[in-house]
């Protein structure tokens, strides 16, 4: 995930930016977690014949939180899917006006809509306090369906914080 990739120092000055980097890392941790957790699924499984669904459906909270709340992180470390035809060999002045028109025609329109459509869900599941449907799963649906807001929350910011630093370079002469 890049734990090591250090940040530009425009980014180490923006407050945002500061916390969607610490929040990134700090979910990479999960990545880890996860991969001990279903090692141990495997050999209780396969070795013992024994199997919890909690700790089953705590793999897949690991997964959606580390997706979801590191999403934010990948865009900032440049870390995200992106078509490199046209950008890579560009100045900095170029990526600068691609990144600004992406994040404000693309990225913030998304991460609005997403937060729009999932408030409603989000909150009957709070409403319920929704748990899991499997016998021996976990109670806490309504937390993990809460990331579905958490997501664009990070995104907006994350926003902020780009748009702001191409607008700065865009000023450069």
């Amino acid at each position: 995930m890049g734990l090591e990739q250090p940040v530009n120092k425009t980014v180490q000055q923006d407050l945002a930016a500061r916390i969607i980097s610490i929040t990134g890392r700090s979910v990479a941790w999960l990545t880890l977690l996860m991969v001990v957790l279903t090692f141990a699924i495997v050999v209780m499984r396969y070795g013992f014949n024994l199997g919890w669904i909690w700790l089953q459906e705590g793999v897949t909270y690991l997964h959606a939180t580390v997706f979801m709340v590191a999403a934010a992180w990948a865009f900032q470390t440049d870390d995200h899917v992106r078509v490199d035809i046209f950008y890579r060999g560009s100045s900095p002045r170029y990526k600068s006006m691609v990144n600004l028109a992406g994040t404000l025609l693309f990225l913030v329109p998304f991460s609005l809509f997403l937060i729009i459509i999932g408030w409603n869900y989000v909150a009957a599941s709070w409403e319920t306090m929704e748990a899991s449907r499997e016998a021996g799963g976990l109670p806490l649906v309504f937390l993990l369906k809460s990331l579905i807001l958490v997501l664009p929350a990070l995104l907006l910011l994350q926003s902020w914080s780009t748009a702001r630093s191409c607008i700065r370079q865009l000023g450069k002469k």
